[in-house]
């Protein structure tokens, strides 16, 4: 039985390493092979001190961008997508109603205010409650 002496890691430090090695990635001090070996032996470790040797090599990156990205309350991809499918409908419906009312010579009725104003008072009603994004954040902070 080995009995190691070392302070035990937990999974949210392990992963904070694999986040500061996928930064080291991006930044291109890693290439995709070692990227994954090193992240192998980050989820492999049970010390405090061996996740600091997966880091050894490595520069010490700045701390304001790390808590920058992780303070920064984001919308859910979901509703991100959500947001350009509603734009992308009412900008072709407000198109839609000015190439009428350009074909006919006057302003006719302007019917796209019942497409973009309910669907677009959903969305901000869901994002200003933050019911979903809530749940993201705790999604994403496991």
């Amino acid at each position: 039985m080995d009995i190691t002496t070392g302070t035990r890691a937990s999974d949210t430090e392990r992963a904070h390493v694999a986040d500061l090695l996928g930064r080291h990635l991006t930044d291109g001090r890693l290439d995709l092979a070692e990227y994954n070996d090193r992240l192998t032996r980050v989820y492999a470790t049970t010390t405090r001190e061996d996740l600091q040797l997966v880091l050894q090599d490595l520069p010490k990156l700045p701390k304001t961008i790390a808590s920058q990205s992780t303070s920064r309350a984001r919308l859910p991809i979901w509703q991100q997508i959500e947001g350009s499918a509603w734009l992308g409908v009412s900008l072709l419906c407000l198109f839609i109603w000015a190439a009428i009312s350009l074909a006919a010579g006057e302003f006719t009725y302007f019917w796209p205010i019942w497409v973009t104003v309910p669907w677009g008072a959903v969305l901000v009603f869901r994002v200003v409650m933050g019911w979903e994004s809530a749940a993201w954040n705790r999604y994403r902070t496991r």
